[in-house]
């Protein structure tokens, strides 16, 4: 389970999404997640649904290997459904249970509310595996220079987003490691009540919080031992520059976002397009 966790990994390929600005694939990103709350439509799921396996075709990642992060939040996406389907209210009711109800309602929000999390969770993970570390930390400086006017810092906290996103594979490869040795001691981690398993989780907190603890000394005192300062008169080897197939991503992503939005006006107009 915990090496399905692709969020942070970085997938090489020689591939049109690969060789797109960062920046542009940062903002593209947000836009994307934005229109996911904006779809309410069948039609519209539908257009995201094709836009998006466009996408992940033209990024040359394997789908299975794109779509292998869903097993890790499993969880979250069906208590999601779960709470949605016995918590929405509506004049259709489909079953009883008690007193709970599942209504026509509640199916097709708890239905939107899935897709919504797989899309989202997908549509992340493009960008993180078509993007390598650097280039999101000069994206994210980027988008945020204009808030330094205003005292914000800008460089120190794209280094720390993407430090942190660079060591999700690294801690998560060392929790693996920390649970086999620990199951090869004769521990348990699967019996027991709930406290139970709280309390066998502590053999593997302990050892990895001290594992990231020495890990980020040893990358401080290397970033020292670079004369690392930050913002602070620094150049970069690869300056980031537009190129005409970027303008052209620009456009497809503008239509998309036109056609989500004049979706969401169609629905209001006609009702009963689902």
């Amino acid at each position: 389970m915990i090496r399905d966790i692709t969020i942070g990994q970085y997938y090489p390929a020689e591939s049109a999404i690969h060789k797109m600005d960062a920046r542009l694939k940062l903002m593209i990103t947000f836009v994307f997640i934005v229109t996911l709350f904006l779809v309410n439509t069948f039609v519209g799921y539908v257009f995201v649904i094709a836009c998006m396996g466009l996408t992940i075709r033209a990024s040359k990642v394997p789908f299975k290997f794109m779509t292998r992060g869903l097993k890790s939040i499993i969880v979250i996406i069906l208590f999601t459904v779960v709470i949605n389907l016995f918590m929405t209210q509506g004049e259709h009711v489909l079953l009883r249970v008690g007193f709970l109800r599942v209504t026509m309602e509640g199916v097709l929000l708890a239905a939107k509310m899935c897709v919504r999390l797989v899309l989202l969770i997908i549509g992340s993970s493009v960008l993180t595996l078509t993007t390598t570390p650097i280039q999101l930390t000069d994206a994210i400086e980027y988008i945020l220079k204009p808030f330094k006017r205003i005292g914000v810092p800008a460089h120190e906290i794209a280094m720390m987003m993407t430090i942190a996103l660079r060591f999700i594979p690294t801690l998560l490869d060392e929790t693996d490691k920390i649970i086999k040795a620990q199951q090869a001691r004769g521990a348990d981690f699967d019996t027991g009540n709930l406290i139970q398993k709280a309390k066998s989780l502590i053999p593997i907190l302990v050892p990895l919080f001290i594992s990231a603890f020495r890990r980020a000394e040893e990358l401080a005192m290397a970033m020292e031992a670079r004369c690392y300062h930050g913002d602070e008169h620094r150049t970069r080897m690869n300056v980031m520059t537009m190129k005409s197939s970027d303008y052209r991503a620009a456009v497809m992503a503008a239509v998309y976002t036109v056609v989500i939005i004049g979706l969401r006006f169609v629905a209001k107009a006609v009702p009963f397009i689902i």
